[in-house]
């Protein structure tokens, strides 16, 4: 069902709780707000979920770890709060793309991203997400896009992300570091804006506007 970019406002009705026939739901564009209903934890077939570009607010549901046919979830430019965040997406085995971009998302990453090992597609920028890049993420073996620039995430960058063997698309912009790993230090260096295209295993790495400290001779 296709309900994107119909300029419809208000709240989304309890009774789409009894559309559980549905596999695709876009309701991105609109001028929804408030709390999504309980009820939409019936919604147990659905694979794509859109829910972006809207002004939903307060907390992440905690059913959206019940809808675990869910290959793409965008809830990206939205007034979220983290919520359950890190228990709901960890239950999400299926999913593929994960967008939570625009939000107001807090504290540290979700560390129970480790357990979606299908998921191809992470933006999770311009939120006020702290700490260091857990090194965790190395374990989505199938990651592509992973856009996790400006936030205020800061430390070392992980070494390990560059294992990942699909990755094509990595932007780190606008984050404090403490150290960075020889490797990307010397890739970095011979391009003054920070950006790096067309290497053998991705394609962009972007880290412009770091504030990048280096120990390495």
């Amino acid at each position: 069902m296709n309900l994107s970019n119909m300029t419809l406002i208000g709240r989304i009705p309890r009774e789409f709780g009894n559309l559980s026939f549905l596999v695709s739901l876009d309701m991105g564009s609109n001028n929804f707000h408030g709390n999504l209903p309980q009820e939409m934890v019936h919604l147990c077939r659905l694979k794509f979920f859109d829910l972006s570009c809207n002004s939903f607010s307060r907390k992440v549901p905690s059913w959206f770890g019940f809808l675990h046919q869910l290959q793409v979830l965008n809830l990206g430019n939205n007034s979220f709060t983290e919520g359950q965040i890190q228990k709901v997406i960890g239950s999400l085995t299926n999913l593929r793309e994960l967008n939570l971009t625009g939000n107001k998302l807090i504290g540290s990453k979700p560390l129970s991203l480790s357990n979606t090992s299908r998921l191809e597609t992470l933006v999770v920028s311009f939120n006020s997400l702290q700490g260091n890049i857990p090194e965790v993420i190395d374990n989505l073996h199938n990651m592509k896009v992973l856009p996790i620039h400006d936030n205020e995430l800061m430390g070392s960058i992980p070494f390990t992300i560059f294992n990942i063997s699909r990755i094509k698309i990595i932007a780190f912009t606008a984050i404090a570091y403490q150290e960075i790993s020889p490797m990307v230090y010397a890739m970095v260096s011979q391009y003054s804006k920070g950006f790096i295209c067309l290497l053998t295993s991705f394609k962009v790495i972007c880290l412009q506007a770091c504030q990048i400290v280096h120990n390495y001779k």
